[in-house]
């Protein structure tokens, strides 16, 4: 499988980044036109690409301080494209990249179920509290 990492994504990537949230617990629901705002105000953008079509099939995000704290969001690989290593091809990019290598904290929360998936990749889990403040848009 022949692919690409891009740091930008073009008209065509983000509606296949809508389409992808649509079909994930975590990110269904989320409008196109919110997509395009969130991806205009996210520090870091990881996406991998097909190389033979150019299709998006893996994303995450990044927002840092780019000292202490760097948080990761929105993993996400395509149904099709699962158990071929680009989950972990993603974080390594992240934990790589030039702006981030020597971030002291990266972060991320997860469901239960990917928690082994993650601690292979360093990460330890913390007894914490996620607190969330929900807005109701409308």
């Amino acid at each position: 499988m022949d692919i690409k990492i891009i740091h930008k994504l073009n008209a065509d990537h983000i509606v296949k980044l809508h389409k992808l949230y649509q079909d994930e617990w975590f990110t269904q629901g989320r409008s196109l036109g919110d997509v395009k705002k969130m991806l205009r105000h996210t520090d870091f953008i990881f996406g991998i690409c097909d190389e033979k079509n150019d299709d998006l099939v893996g994303f995450a995000r990044v927002i840092s301080d780019h000292v202490y704290k760097a948080f990761v969001f929105d993993v996400i690989v395509d149904p099709s494209y699962r158990h071929k290593g680009l989950g972990k091809l993603i974080m390594e990019t992240i934990f790589n990249h030039p702006e981030l290598v020597s971030v002291s904290h990266i972060e991320l929360y997860c469901p239960e179920s990917m928690v082994p998936f993650y601690e292979k990749l360093g990460f330890n889990p913390r007894t914490s509290s996620l607190l969330r403040k929900m807005k109701i848009r409308g």
